[in-house]
C-alpha cells in the first residue's frame, strides 16, 4: 500500500492561528507498532484539508466494512440497467477535456471461459493450500498521487475500449430517495468518543437501517438512535472485529468476522469467528467457524448477498444461510482453486484463484447464492494476480495492471462484465496520476473506495489539480459508459477548494461527498444521472472545532454513510494509549438537517 502525500498547500497566507477543538488530531504522533494478525494497518489521524502537516501521515489499509461507493445506505444495491450487446474491444480515439482519455491503449482481449471447479456442501476435510506471503511495496501516493504538469494542470491519458455499439450517452437521472431540504445547513446530531486501547485495534464496520445506526467499537458493536445518538443496544464480542460486510438486507441483517479472543504475545487468535447480526434487534443470529484440518480458517473477506453470508480465503471459501447459519458450501478438499473472496449485495460474485504461481488464473464467477452454482464466468488476462469487486450489479471488476510508473502512480483497469454470459463489455484504463479512488484486491476483495458503478456508468473522481484561486485545489467527477467504455462527456466540478468523492448510487443519481477547504464544512451533493446537475443535500457547520473534527475523517479511509438528510462519519481504528491529542477525538460524528 502506498504512502499518502501531504495535502496540497492551499492554506492561505496570514490565516489566524488555529485553536484546538473537539476532534482535532494531534499534529505529531509517535510511531505505531505493527498490529497483529487480523488487523489492517492503522492510519494516523490527519488534519482537515488545507491544514499544514508537521509529520507525514501513515498509510491506512482499507478494511472490510468501509462503505463501498456502490452500496446504498440500507445495503440494497440499485439494479442499474445498461444495454447493448458485447462486441470485440477496439481502441477509442482521444477525447478533449480534463479527466478524459488522451492516448489510446491496446484493449484487453476476451478470454475463453474455463471451468473453475465446483463447490460442495460436504463436511470440510484437510485442505492442503499454499499460504502466499505478500509484501506490500510502498511506492508513492496513497489514494491520490500528486498531480503535475508544466501548466500546473494534469491532462488525462486514460484510455478505454469496448463494444462498437452504444456510444457515449448522458443516460437518465432521477429515481432517488434523497430529496433536497428547504435548508441544507446541518448541525451536529451526536458524537461518540474515540475509545483508547493498549494496542492498535480495528473498529471497522458501520451500518444504517431505518431504525438504527450501528458501529463497531472495541470488541463490540453498538446500535444508536439515528437522530439522537442514544444507545439502543450493545453486542459484546470476545475479540476485535476483523471484517464487516458493508451490505445490509432489507430486514436489517449483515455479517462480520472477528477474533475469538485478544491476541497476546504468545498466541494469535485469528479472524476465525463468522457471525450474522440482526441490526434492528441488536443480537447475533449465529456464530460459525471453518476448519482446515485441526485449525480454524481466518477470514478477512466477508459479504452478504441476498440471504447468503459468504467468506473467502486462500484456504477456501464458505457460505452460510443468513437466517439459520446452515452451511451452503465449504472448501472442497483437493481442489486446486479457491475463492479468494466475494462481492455481495444484489448478486454474489466470486474472485476465484486457480492453478499455481506459474500458470495461475483469476476467474470472476457470478454464483447462485443458495447453491454456489456458477451462472457465468470471465477469465482475467494472464499476469493479473489480484482483482477487486467494485459492484456486482452491474458487474464491475478492478485490477491493477502493470507496474507503477517512475513517479509512483498506478494504473487501475476496470472491467465491465455481463452477469448472464460472462462476456467482457468494456475495459477502462484509469492512470493514478489522473484519477482518484483505489482498490485493495490483495487483502480485501470488496476493498474499493470512492468508485461507483450504476445507471450504466462507471463514476470516477479526477486527481486533484490547481483551481483558479491562490493555493486552491479542486477536482471533478466524470463517467464512462459501462457498455462501450467510452466517456459520456459528463463532468461535475467540485469548485475551488473542494474535492469530490463518489459515495453511492441513489436511484439513477450519484451521491458524493465534498471535502471542504480550510474554512468551510463538508457537503453531500446529489449529481443527476442525466444532466449531471449538482444539488446540495447537506452542508456541515464551518465552525473551527467542527471543521477540525470532520477533517480527521477523510474519505480516503473513514466510513461515510448518508441517508434521509443525515451524515455519519466514523473512524476504523481505536486510539492507542500514549498518543497525544490537543482535543477530544471521535469514533463517530453524525450530522443532520432540519428537514
Amino acid at each position: 500500500m502506498t504512502q499518502p502525500p501531504p495535502p496540497p498547500p492551499n492554506q492561505p497566507p496570514n490565516q489566524p492561528p488555529q485553536q484546538p477543538g473537539f476532534g482535532q488530531p494531534s499534529p505529531q504522533q509517535p510511531p505505531q507498532p505493527q498490529p497483529g494478525y487480523g488487523y489492517p494497518q492503522a492510519p494516523q489521524p490527519q488534519p482537515g484539508y488545507g491544514y499544514p502537516q508537521t509529520a507525514p501521515p501513515q498509510p491506512p489499509q482499507p478494511g472490510y466494512g468501509y462503505p463501498g461507493g456502490q452500496q446504498s445506505p440500507y445495503g440494497q444495491q440499485p439494479a442499474a440497467p445498461y444495454g447493448g450487446q458485447p462486441q470485440h474491444p477496439y481502441t477509442q480515439p482521444a477525447q478533449p477535456g480534463y479527466g478524459y482519455p488522451g492516448q489510446p491503449t491496446v484493449p484487453m482481449q476476451q478470454q475463453p471461459v474455463q471451468s473453475g471447479g465446483g463447490r460442495n456442501n460436504t463436511t470440510l476435510f484437510v485442505v492442503v493450500a499454499a499460504v502466499v506471503a505478500i509484501a506490500l511495496i510502498v511506492v508513492g501516493g496513497f489514494w491520490y498521487a500528486n498531480s503535475s504538469g508544466d501548466d500546473g494542470k494534469k491532462h488525462d491519458t486514460a484510455s478505454s475500449s469496448g463494444g462498437k455499439n452504444g456510444g457515449s450517452t448522458g443516460g437518465t437521472g432521477g429515481g432517488g430517495k434523497e430529496k433536497a431540504p428547504a435548508d441544507p445547513a446541518a448541525s451536529v446530531l451526536f458524537q461518540v468518543p474515540l475509545p483508547t486501547t493498549d494496542d492498535v485495534v480495528s473498529t471497522a464496520g458501520s451500518w444504517l437501517t431505518d431504525k438504527v445506526y450501528a458501529k463497531s467499537g472495541v470488541a463490540e458493536i453498538v446500535g444508536y438512535d439515528p437522530a439522537k445518538g442514544t444507545k439502543l443496544w450493545t453486542i459484546k464480542l470476545p475479540g476485535p472485529v476483523c471484517a464487516a460486510s458493508g451490505h445490509v438486507t432489507s430486514d436489517g441483517k449483515t455479517a462480520i468476522t472477528y477474533q475469538p479472543k485478544w491476541d497476546t504475545k504468545k498466541t494469535i487468535a485469528g479472524c476465525t469467528q463468522i457471525s450474522a447480526i440482526d441490526l434492528d434487534a441488536g443480537r447475533k443470529l449465529w456464530t460459525k467457524s471453518v476448519k482446515s484440518g485441526d485449525y480454524p480458517v481466518g477470514y478477512e473477506n466477508v459479504t452478504v448477498a441476498q440471504n447468503t453470508v459468504a467468506v473467502g480465503d486462500s484456504q477456501g471459501g464458505a457460505a452460510f444461510d443468513l437466517d439459520s447459519g446452515k452451511a451452503l458450501w465449504l472448501p472442497k478438499p483437493g481442489d486446486d482453486c479457491y475463492d479468494v473472496g466475494y462481492g455481495g449485495g444484489a448478486k454474489l460474485v466470486a474472485v476465484r484463484n486457480c492453478g499455481g504461481s506459474d500458470n495461475g488464473r483469476l476467474l470472476i464467477q457470478t454464483l447462485d447464492p443458495k447453491t454456489g452454482k456458477v451462472i457465468s464466468e470471465y477469465t482475467m488476462d494472464p499476469g493479473i494476480e489480484y482483482a477487486s469487486i467494485v459492484s456486482t450489479d452491474p458487474l464491475v471488476v478492478a485490477a491493477e495492471v502493470g507496474d507503477s510508473s517512475s513517479d509512483g502512480t498506478r494504473t487501475w483497469d476496470y472491467f465491465s462484465i455481463d452477469n448472464k454470459t460472462g462476456k467482457l463489455l468494456a475495459h477502462i484504463s484509469a492512470p493514478g496520476d489522473t484519477y482518484g479512488g483505489k482498490c485493495d484486491g490483495i487483502t480485501r476483495v470488496e476493498g474499493c473506495r470512492q468508485i461507483v458503478a450504476g445507471n450504466g456508468k462507471l463514476y470516477l473522481s479526477t486527481e486533484e489539480h490547481d483551481g483558479s484561486g491562490q493555493f486552491s485545489k479542486t477536482n471533478e467527477i466524470v463517467s464512462f459508459d459501462l457498455n462501450t467504455g467510452k466517456p459520456t462527456g459528463q463532468r461535475a466540478e467540485a469548485g475551488d477548494g473542494y474535492t469530490l468523492s463518489p459515495l453511492r448510487m441513489d436511484g439513477n443519481n450519484l451521491l458524493a461527498y465534498k471535502q471542504p477547504p480550510y474554512n468551510k464544512g463538508g457537503q453531500i451533493v446529489s449529481i443527476d444521472g442525466g444532466s449531471f446537475k449538482e444539488t446540495k443535500l447537506l452542508e456541515n457547520p464551518s465552525t473551527q472545532s467542527v471543521r477540525q473534527a470532520e477533517g480527521s475523517m477523510l474519505p480516503d479511509y473513514a466510513e461515510i454513510l448518508f441517508a434521509d438528510g443525515r451524515l455519519y462519519m466514523s473512524q476504523v481504528f481505536a486510539k492507542r494509549k500514549g498518543m497525544s491529542s490537543s482535543g477530544p477525538e471521535n469514533l463517530v460524528l453524525a450530522f443532520g438537517t432540519k428537514g
